[in-house]
C-alpha cells in the first residue's frame, strides 16, 4: 500500500508498486579498477545528456553499482519489474562482455572466468523492463557487444504474454554490433547534437518522436559513412514500427500551439490554421500577434451578408489578380466566424474594431479547405473530414474523386440546416478543373434547388438542406475598370468555369480601383505597429499604395520595411524606393537582401535558402538537412554552417517572405504567396542586382 507521501509501504513480504506515470531508469557503471582515463566523466556525461532529454520523467538513478548483487538489489528496490505507467525508459550503460551464449554487464567486481556468478546477464535487467507492467518501454543499452543481445532477447521475448507484445510498444535499441567496443564518449556527443537538432532544426511538430526517426536523426548526426557503420543506433526488439510514435521519446523541440479554429474549419490538422491566420491579421511575421487588416469594408459586408442565415443557399466567388487580398477576405471571415478564435482574449481586439456589418455571424462556416498543391481526391477527402464523414474505401479500379463525391452530395442531400464550405487557392490546385468539373458541379443544384427538385423528393416533404459555396480562385484584371469583361486570354480561365457552373454566383473582386484606398489603410496600420510613426504613416501610405495597387502582398513587404524606417514618409520620396516600389514584388525583394547583410546572412545565401523553398513540393521544406542540401545547389560552393545561416534567416526581415506548414509531422517552410514562389523560380530574374551596383 501507499502512504500519503506516494511512498511503497511494505505488508509482509509483498508491496504495491507505485504508480508512475512516466520514468526513467538509469543502470551505468563507471568505477572500474583498470578502467581508460576519462572513461568515469564519459559515462557521467551520457548521464547528464539522458537526463536533461527525459527531464520531464520521475528519474530512479542507480547508486554506485560494484557487484551483481548491488543491481540485483537496485531492480528489487525500485521495483523494476512491477512498475506501472504510460511510459519506462531504461538506459544501460557500462562494460559490456560476450560470453558464448549471454551477453554481460561487467561490474567492478566480476571475476571474467565466472561471468554467470560475478556479472549480470544484461537481457536480466532489459526483460525486467519489457515485462513490466509500463504500457511503452524503450531500453537503450550503450556497452561494448551490445548487439550480442540480440539472439539471446528475441527468444525470451517470446516468453511476454502475447497481449502485451501487441497492444504495448516495447522497443530495445543498441549502440554498437555483437562484435564491436563502444567508445565512451562517442554516444554522449551524439546524443547531445541530436537533441540540438531536434530541439531547432528537425522542425518536428508531434510531442513525442517515433524510435525510427529518433534513429534516422542519430545517423544524420554522424554524418560521414564511415562513422555512419561503426555507430549508428540498432534496433533488436521492434514494437512500435517506423511511424508510430511512442510516449518513451518526448520531442525536445515541441511546442504546443493553441488551437485558435475548431476542428471543423481547421481543414483536417493544424497547419490550415497558420495559412487562415497568417492572412486574416495581415500580420507580416508568425510571431507578431497584430491585427493589421484594414479597409475592405464593402468586400467584407458583402461575405458577411451572404453567410448571414437567411441566406440559405448560394455561391460567392472572390476573385482577384494575385497577391491582391483574397484569401484575406476569406480567412478573416473564416476566422471570424470559429468560436473558439472568438473567445480568445489575444485578439478580441480585432472583434472590438470591426464594424458590426462586417462580422459573419459565428458558426457561419462549417468548413474550410485550402486547394493550394491539392489533387482533387485531396480536396474532397479534406472536405468530407471538415464535414466529420469518414471517406469510404473506394473499390477495386474505383476512382476515388468520384467515390467521395457521390459520398459528399449524398451526406449535404441529408444534412441538417445550412452547410458553408470555403474553398481557398483553387487556382493554386494541382488538379483545379477537376476540382471543378467533378467535385463543386455536382455540387450546384444544392446551392439553388428548389422544394421538390431534388430526384426522389416527394411534395410536401421538408426542403433539403441548403449549401453556401465560398470560393477564392485568382483572375486576370478587366479591361475595363468596375465590369466583369474579361481579357481574351480569360475565355476558358478557372473563373469563366466557375460562372458556368454558377450562374447565379455573385462575383466580388478584389482589385477595384477602390482597393488604394484600403491599402492606404492597411499600410498605415502595418507603419504605426509599434506605436511610433503616426505623424508621418498616413503620408507614406499614401503614396506607397497606388505604387503597389493592388498588390495586398506588396504592401505588406513594403509595409514591413517602413516601419523600422526612421521617417517613412521621407523615405518613400526618395527615388531608389520609388523605383523599388514600381517594381513590385522583385523590387522589394531585391531591397531586403541587400539589408540582410547587415544581419550577417550573405545575400546570396539568402537567397539560395529562399530560393530553394519555392522549389519544394507539396506543403514546403522542413530544415533538418533537406533545406540546406537544396540550397546548396543554387551555390557555387556549399555554405558554410548552414544551420547557422537558416536560423539567422528566419530571425531576419525576410522572415516576412516565408509562411511555415506541417507535413508528415514535420515543421516545413514555403514562399508566403504563390506570386513570390514564381518570381522566386524565375531564374532570368537577378534578384541580387542591388547588390551589384552597391
Amino acid at each position: 500500500m501507499r502512504n500519503r507521501a506516494g511512498e511503497i509501504v511494505r505488508t509482509g513480504s509483498s508491496e504495491t508498486p507505485v504508480d508512475r506515470q512516466r520514468t526513467l531508469f538509469t543502470v551505468a557503471v563507471r568505477d572500474y579498477p583498470d578502467s581508460e582515463e576519462g572513461f568515469a566523466e564519459g559515462i557521467d556525461d551520457q548521464l547528464a545528456v539522458v537526463r536533461e532529454w527525459w527531464s520531464p520523467f520521475r528519474h530512479s538513478p542507480a547508486p554506485e553499482l560494484h557487484s551483481r548483487h548491488d543491481v540485483e538489489q537496485f531492480l528489487e528496490r525500485e521495483n523494476l519489474r512491477e512498475t506501472t505507467g504510460e511510459a519506462l525508459m531504461l538506459f544501460i550503460t557500462g562494460h559490456g562482455m560476450a560470453g558464448k551464449s549471454s551477453h554481460f554487464l561487467q561490474l567492478p567486481q566480476t571475476d571474467e572466468v565466472r561471468k554467470l556468478a560475478t556479472a549480470i546477464r544484461t537481457s536480466d535487467i532489459v526483460t525486467a523492463a519489457l515485462d513490466s507492467h509500463a504500457e511503452n518501454v524503450l531500453v537503450i543499452v550503450n556497452t561494448c557487444y551490445a548487439g550480442e543481445i540480440q539472439s539471446e532477447l528475441a527468444a525470451l521475448y517470446k516468453e511476454i504474454r502475447r497481449s502485451r507484445r501487441t497492444k504495448c510498444k516495447l522497443d530495445v535499441l543498441v549502440t554498437c554490433e555483437h562484435d564491436s567496443p563502444v567508445q565512451v564518449l562517442r554516444f554522449s556527443t551524439v546524443l547531445r547534437g541530436v537533441w540540438n537538432r531536434l530541439r531547432t532544426n528537425a522542425g518536428i511538430t508531434t510531442p513525442h518522436l517515433s524510435v525510427a526517426t529518433l534513429m534516422t536523426e542519430f545517423e544524420n548526426e554522424l554524418r560521414t559513412d564511415a562513422a555512419k557503420d561503426k555507430h549508428r543506433l540498432h534496433r533488436i526488439i521492434d514494437g512500435s514500427g517506423q511511424t508510430r510514435t511512442t510516449p518513451c521519446i518526448p520531442n525536445p523541440g515541441y511546442r504546443f500551439v493553441r488551437e485558435l479554429v475548431g476542428p471543423s474549419r481547421r481543414q483536417v490538422a493544424t497547419p490550415a490554421d497558420d495559412y487562415w491566420l497568417d492572412r486574416a491579421t495581415g500580420r507580416p511575421h508568425e510571431v507578431d500577434s497584430g491585427w493589421y487588416f484594414r479597409g475592405r469594408k464593402h468586400l467584407n459586408q458583402q461575405v458577411t451578408a451572404f453567410l448571414q442565415p437567411s441566406r440559405l443557399r448560394g455561391a460567392m466567388l472572390v476573385t482577384g489578380t494575385a497577391g491582391s487580398g483574397k484569401s484575406a477576405v476569406l480567412a478573416r471571415a473564416v476566422t471570424l466566424s470559429d468560436p473558439f478564435f472568438r473567445e480568445s482574449p489575444t485578439y478580441k481586439t480585432a472583434l472590438e474594431q470591426a464594424d458590426a456589418g462586417t462580422i459573419p455571424p459565428e458558426g457561419s462556416v462549417t468548413c474550410a479547405v485550402l486547394a493550394r498543391h491539392r489533387m482533387a481526391a485531396d480536396v474532397a477527402a479534406d472536405i468530407l473530414h471538415g464535414l466529420h464523414v469518414t471517406p469510404a474505401s473506394p473499390g477495386t479500379g474505383e476512382d476515388p474523386v468520384a467515390a467521395w463525391s457521390a459520398q459528399l452530395e449524398e451526406h449535404l442531400q441529408h444534412a441538417e440546416g445550412t452547410v458553408t464550405l470555403v474553398v481557398d487557392g483553387l487556382d493554386e490546385a494541382l488538379e483545379p478543373h477537376r476540382i471543378i468539373d467533378d467535385l463543386l458541379v455536382p455540387l450546384a443544384p444544392l446551392c439553388s434547388t428548389p422544394v421538390g427538385a431534388v430526384p426522389g423528393q416527394r411534395r410536401g416533404e421538408a426542403q433539403p438542406a441548403g449549401l453556401r459555396l465560398l470560393i477564392g480562385v485568382r483572375s486576370s484584371r478587366p479591361i475595363t475598370p468596375g465590369t466583369l469583361t474579361l481579357p481574351a486570354e480569360e475565355e476558358h480561365s478557372l473563373l469563366d468555369a466557375l460562372r458556368r457552373a454558377f450562374p447565379t454566383a455573385v462575383i466580388e473582386r478584389t482589385d477595384n480601383p477602390s482597393a488604394q484606398e484600403d491599402l492606404v489603410e492597411y499600410l498605415h496600420a502595418l507603419i504605426c505597429a509599434d506605436g511610433e510613426h503616426r505623424d508621418t504613416a498616413l503620408d507614406a501610405a499614401q503614396v506607397v499604395a497606388p505604387l503597389v495597387w493592388p498588390s495586398f502582398l506588396d504592401a505588406r513587404l513594403a509595409g514591413d520595411q517602413l516601419r523600422t524606417a526612421a521617417d517613412p514618409a521621407a523615405a518613400v520620396a526618395e527615388p531608389q524606393w520609388q523605383r523599388t516600389l514600381q517594381a513590385g514584388t522583385t523590387g522589394l525583394l531585391r531591397r531586403d537582401l541587400r539589408l540582410v547583410a547587415e544581419e550577417g546572412l550573405p545575400p546570396r545565401v539568402a537567397l539560395a535558402l529562399l530560393r530553394a523553398s519555392a522549389y519544394a513540393l507539396g506543403a514546403g521544406v522542413p530544415w533538418s538537412i533537406i533545406w540546406p542540401t537544396i540550397a546548396n545547389t543554387f551555390l557555387d560552393q556549399p555554405m558554410e554552417d548552414p544551420d547557422k545561416m537558416i536560423e539567422k534567416l528566419l530571425k531576419s526581415r525576410l522572415n516576412g517572405y516565408l509562411a511555415h506548414d506541417h507535413e508528415d509531422q514535420r515543421r516545413v517552410y514555403r514562399p508566403a504567396h504563390e506570386r513570390l514562389a514564381t518570381t522566386l523560380r524565375d531564374r532570368d530574374v537577378d534578384l541580387l542586382q542591388e547588390q551589384a551596383q552597391a
